[in-house]
């Protein structure tokens, strides 16, 4: 079954997207040197804070001269978190910064007090990692647990991802039949089968997708060649581009009281909790 384009043309997906022509390789490469200077300041500013915030008790323990290491954890945690957060621009320095979950899927309890904001490429082989290596331990550990939900934005890089921007559009229309967690799930699971095809051949099989889930098919191929959720896409590019996403993933970390960390690229599992139990126990 081949299915035709129409508003998901090339001239309608350039006038979208052209600004966003990022390399995530040459991205991750310069960002391992900045990282490891960033990794030895941050060492030290850690180093001083702690020093600082235990100089007042210290004197009052000095008779047990002992730190609980469960005390130190926390206060390390605490200060990292706060590194993290003045990472981020914010308009008036005193109020904490907010991130839009716009009305984008939710992966979770709507109510849990940490939201996780991702902005992802389906056809970015980065955004599959964190999919199948890092999300598995969150759901498990957090999301399932009512303590965390994800809220999944659109950043399709169009210069070097050709299918991502017909990728979105599948996942939103099968969001529109409640079954958006399931075709997030197989187009990360299946990037490979996909992610080189045309673009017409891809929209073959994201239709195929929909059928094997079971949605009403004409209804999703109807959504899936008119461009019904191109502005949507489009917004949610936008908005991370305000937020200073330059690559994917992208992640953004807490809720509007306590203000929001970035979390940049495929983090590992590790990443995310450290800052998640800090803000959950703040």
């Amino acid at each position: 079954m081949t299915i035709q384009l129409s508003i998901l043309d090339l001239d309608l997906i350039k006038m979208s997207l052209d600004d966003s022509e990022i390399n995530q390789n040459n991205n991750e490469k310069i960002s391992v040197k900045k990282s490891t200077f960033n990794g030895l300041l941050i060492g030290i500013i850690i180093l001083v804070g702690v020093t600082a915030f235990f100089a007042g008790s210290y004197t009052s323990n000095l008779n047990s001269n002992q730190i609980s290491v469960e005390d130190l954890d926390e206060a390390i945690a605490k200060l990292e978190l706060k590194l993290l957060q003045n990472q981020l621009p914010t308009k008036q320095a005193a109020e904490p910064v907010k991130i839009s979950i716009d009305n984008d899927p939710i992966i979770g309890n709507p109510d849990a007090p940490i939201t996780i904001v991702e902005f992802s490429d389906f056809q970015c082989p980065f955004c599959a990692r964190f999919h199948t290596q890092t999300l598995p331990s969150i759901l498990e550990e957090y999301i399932e647990q009512g303590k965390v939900k994800l809220v999944f934005r659109d950043f399709p890089i169009q210069s070097i991802h050709p299918n991502a921007l017909p990728a979105s559009v599948a996942a939103e229309c099968a969001n529109d039949q409640n079954k958006f967690r399931e075709m997030h799930d197989t187009l990360f699971e299946k990037q490979s089968e996909w992610n080189k095809l045309e673009t017409t051949e891809a929209l073959s099989l994201f239709s195929q997708y929909a059928s094997d889930m079971q949605l009403d098919q004409e209804i999703f191929d109807s959504c899936l060649t008119s461009g019904k959720h191109i502005s949507e896409i489009k917004k949610d590019l936008d908005d991370g581009k305000e937020y200073g996403v330059t690559g994917t993933p992208g992640f953004f970390v807490g809720n509007d009281q306590i203000g929001f960390v970035e979390l940049k690229g495929a983090q590992p599992f590790e990443s995310f909790k450290k800052v998640i139990d800090a803000q959950l126990n703040s």
